[in-house]
């Protein structure tokens, strides 16, 4: 494991224990060149995944890149980070066993809004503004509006 401080190859595992809900393996790490501590998690894999883009190009499934955009869509919302985690790790395990090692982009943005959707209401409409690709501010009423007749959000009325 390369060191993220001097990028020294020679690194020393000096403590490893599973996560809380031992999903990955934590190990606390030390560089022989500049004494850098870090952590790194190792997580099973169960096959790797091509997500197919709406331009029909085909990119390696990135794990980091999924947890960024969520958490951009959490920003300065009080969300405990490991139920975060636990729904990040369960769209991973939905992708992994659908069968296929091709996935669309569709795929994973629904995945993900059904995962925000139990979390926080504000951070899923705040994913749904991206990936539906609102243009102006009629999409989130109308957004909104289609929810509340699903019956999954308090209604926009201001009598209520």
């Amino acid at each position: 494991m390369r060191c993220p401080y001097c990028g020294n190859d020679d690194t020393q595992v000096k403590d490893s224990r599973p996560t809380d809900d031992s999903s990955a393996i934590r190990r606390r790490r030390i560089c022989s060149a500049c004494g850098g501590r870090f952590t790194t998690f190792e997580r099973v894999q169960l096959r790797e995944l091509l997500v197919v883009k709406k331009s029909g190009r085909k990119v390696p499934f990135d794990r980091d890149k999924l947890a960024r955009s969520v958490n951009t869509a959490l920003r300065k919302r009080d969300v405990d980070a490991e139920r975060v985690d636990r729904m990040i790790s369960g769209v991973v395990r939905q992708l992994e066993s659908l069968g296929d090692t091709e996935v669309t982009s569709d795929q994973i943005g629904q995945l993900i809004m059904e995962g925000l959707k139990s979390l926080d209401d504000v951070a899923f409409v705040r994913f749904a503004s991206v990936y539906k690709n609102f243009s102006a501010a009629e999409d989130f009423s109308s957004f909104l509006r289609t929810l509340a007749d699903e019956g999954r959000t308090p209604s926009l009325d201001e009598d209520d």
